[in-house]
């Protein structure tokens, strides 16, 4: 008796190998994943079935986009199943888009099921002759439907689809949801844009928006290490800076949200036994096979941005976790699944050293001498502070460390500016228009320059003389199109008034 099975190694394990006389009458063959030159091979040898399938002629071109782009972009399946996979779903999607039923055969089916209609209706009336002939017309009519799909289906067959490598892409960004398919020019014009998009919500940061924008494009057009995350940075500043600011600010201008980040809190994972929650608890622990809430998130969103918030707060055991991610772009989580994080942007923001700066001067490091210590000045401190808090491999590790420039009063002026437009759209909302005088602008931006605390103190400030009063207006009823905000100097306060325009 000859026999022949094939099954996966866990399953062997399971059910042949624990069994020693079973296990010894099979002669055991390894089968690893194909090469990508044995898989072209395959797929040039396979690709005539899947074009009669389709009507469809692959090109060489797309062939090796198959291999390259799958073996690039799939990383939870193996060679040659998913560039298989990706040749037969290329040459379907690509076949149904192009392929229009003739308005004949839609006729005809209309005619037929009309027939059919009135054959049914006249053996219910008992008229058995109507009946028959009409039974006679549908016979009739489906020969001929049958004809005409049949010349369609030859028509078809003489003037094939071409299955370029563009199709190949689209389809392995749709599996993966990663873009793997070239940049269009309304892309490469949005890249262009990113900069200045970015500079518009975060002011004063010039210096790392641009390192960031240079990462993602290097990203997009093939340039970067494929075996490493597309950039691995940690903003260091003082507080209040907008080092988160400008991370829901990226994934918003490339997912459309604020909220299309996968953000970790690392304040909570500062305990030794917290850190697995991040890749999943290990056997015989509570929550095992449940997934990790980093690992899961990525896996199910790899092409995302992702923001250890506060990193300097998390147990050393984190950093030793991260090492292998911003090194080779996985982890391997409690499952022992490896999760691919070459698609992803990891960021890590911290507070490191804010408080020696604050100690050194009168402030957390403002540039200009009557506001506090020199940027540079900081800078050196807070790298030092880097230097004790994290080891040597995991800097190492970093593409980049992004200081953030500490803010200047022009800086909050324009950081104030964008608060008061933001009050005013949602007052739009609920359909009151409000103005601020020059006076009154740059009293907002004075008040709410502190610092220690950097433009979060702006915040207070709008909170405290503008929107109380205006709270305190609306609750008294006073009627009015519009809402003007000027200065009593005398006061050292606000004005908030309803005003009519004529």
């Amino acid at each position: 008796v000859q026999c022949i099975g094939a099954t996966t190694i866990s399953e062997f394990r399971k059910s042949i190998e624990k069994d020693g006389a079973l296990d010894r009458r099979f002669q055991k063959i390894q089968l690893e994943p194909t090469t990508a030159e044995d898989t072209l091979q395959i797929l040039n040898n396979i690709k005539e079935r899947y074009e009669d399938h389709h009507n469809v002629i692959y090109t060489p071109a797309a062939l090796s986009a198959c291999v390259a782009l799958t073996e690039r972009y799939i990383s939870d399946r193996s060679l040659p199943d998913k560039a298989i996979d990706a040749l037969d779903e290329a040459g379907s999607r690509v076949h149904l888009l192009n392929v229009r039923v003739p308005a004949s055969i839609e006729a005809k089916e209309q005619e037929i099921q009309q027939l059919r209609k009135e054959k049914e209706d006249a053996a219910a009336r008992q008229e058995y002759e109507l009946a028959a002939g009409l039974r006679d017309r549908v016979l009739q009519g489906e020969a001929e439907l049958k004809q005409l799909r049949e010349d369609w289906q030859k028509e078809l067959s003489e003037h094939r689809i071409v299955v370029d490598e563009d199709a190949i892409a689209a389809v392995v960004s749709m599996m993966s949801g990663v873009p793997a398919d070239r940049m269009k020019e309304s892309e490469t014009v949005r890249l262009k844009g990113m900069k200045q998009a970015l500079s518009e919500k975060v002011i004063a940061q010039d210096r790392a928006i641009t390192r960031l924008t240079r990462a993602i494009t290097r990203n997009r057009l093939g340039l970067k290490d494929p075996n490493r995350p597309i950039g691995t940075f940690m903003f260091v500043g003082p507080t209040g800076v907008g080092k988160t600011h400008l991370v829901k600010t990226l994934a918003e201008f490339m997912f459309g949200s604020k909220d299309a980040l996968i953000r970790i809190d690392m304040s909570e994972y500062g305990e030794k036994f917290s850190t697995s929650r991040l890749v999943g608890a290990p056997p015989g622990y509570v929550g095992y096979e449940e997934g990790g809430q980093l690992t899961e998130k990525v896996r199910r969103h790899p092409y995302s941005i992702v923001l250890l918030d506060e990193i300097e707060k998390a147990h050393p055991d984190v950093f030793n976790m991260l090492l292998q991610v911003m090194d080779e772009g996985r982890m391997t989580d409690g499952n022992g699944t490896t999760v691919d994080f070459r698609n992803t942007i990891l960021i890590m923001t911290s507070n490191s050293g804010s408080r020696q700066v604050k100690e050194f001067g009168a402030g957390v490091g403002f540039s200009a001498s009557a506001d506090g210590i020199t940027a540079e000045a900081a800078e050196h401190i807070v790298r030092k502070a880097l230097q004790r808090q994290f080891a040597p491999e995991f800097l190492n590790r970093l593409d980049e460390i992004v200081m953030f420039d500490p803010l200047t009063r022009e800086g909050v002026e324009q950081i104030a500016d964008l608060e008061i437009r933001a009050l005013a759209q949602r007052l739009q909302t609920a359909g009151r228009q409000i103005s601020f005088s020059p006076e009154a602008k740059r009293f907002v931006a004075q008040k709410g320059f502190d610092p220690q605390y950097g433009a979060r103190s702006l915040r207070r400030t709008l909170q405290e003389y503008v929107e109380d009063p205006l709270c305190d207006l609306l609750l008294e009823g006073e009627n009015g199109e519009s809402i003007l905000v000027e200065l009593d100097e005398a006061n050292d306060r606000l004005k908030v008034k309803a005003v009519t325009t004529a």
